[in-house]
């Protein structure tokens, strides 16, 4: 006579035990993690905003934010307005920083208003404009923020990926790539916006020429560059209007 616990019976009421018992300690830790999830996800904001315009802890090539302990206090020192633009109506936000861009660009698409955030930052007396970027890559999203002065000249740029292919598009986070778009104009003399292409056999790859709206791509990475250039010129050209407003 077989055991009782050898029956299938009790293989299929073990089974459903197990995946209740693992379900609901994975549902408990998923809870309790949230908010250190999405304190995270906060500083992270902060640094990367923070990054774009030049307060960072970079040395000679490598790309580091400020310390995750001094990124609030150091946010609150350089950023003196936080911006939503909606349509012609721009407002203040303390918390506009924690705006979903992704969100933001699928109300669009649904033909709803698309809130735009925009961070005025002061560092060593200048005036910083920083806008958040958001696209997609070869593999998956792709993200950035883009600082500006008053003319739309890049000041500054930090780029990100969710999984680029390590060594080729994931370098989009590189400084080297990263520091070449410091001093490229988005808009012509007259006021036209061209934005930045990441160009294939660009013909400046010292990148000494800064208002041939191009910057050098990675070599293997055309797709993921193509991105940059998608979510710079589409994003970053809702702004102008913008810009315009500063000007008059």
């Amino acid at each position: 006579m077989s055991k009782r616990t050898d029956s299938n019976g009790y293989t299929m009421i073990f089974a459903v035990v197990m995946v209740l018992i693992v379900g609901s300690l994975l549902a408990f830790l998923a809870s309790s993690l949230k908010p250190s999830i999405k304190e995270n996800e906060r500083i992270e904001k902060q640094q990367n905003i923070l990054y774009a315009m030049g307060v960072n802890e970079n040395d000679e090539s490598s790309a580091t934010f400020v310390s995750t302990d001094v990124a609030g206090e150091e946010f609150k020192k350089y950023i003196k307005k936080q911006l939503v633009i909606e349509g012609d109506k721009i407002s203040e936000s303390e918390d506009a920083y924690l705006i979903d861009v992704k969100k933001q660009k699928a109300n669009a698409k649904a033909g709803k208003t698309r809130k735009l955030p925009l961070f005025v930052g002061e560092k060593d007396g200048k005036t910083f404009y920083v806008a958040p970027i958001y696209g997609k890559g070869l593999w998956d999203a792709i993200w950035g923020y883009v600082a500006m002065d008053e003319n739309m000249v890049v000041q500054g740029a930090y780029f990100d990926h969710k999984g680029e292919t390590p060594g080729l598009g994931a370098n989009i986070k590189q400084r080297y790539f990263m520091d070449d778009f410091y001093g490229e104009h988005l808009l012509t003399e007259a006021g036209v916006f061209r934005g930045i292409t990441v160009a294939k056999g660009n013909n400046d790859p010292k990148n000494e020429d800064k208002t041939d709206y191009e910057v050098d791509a990675i070599a293997g990475s055309t797709i993921t560059g193509d991105g940059v250039t998608n979510m710079i010129k589409s994003d970053l050209a809702l702004y102008v209007p913008y810009f315009k407003t500063l000007k008059k």
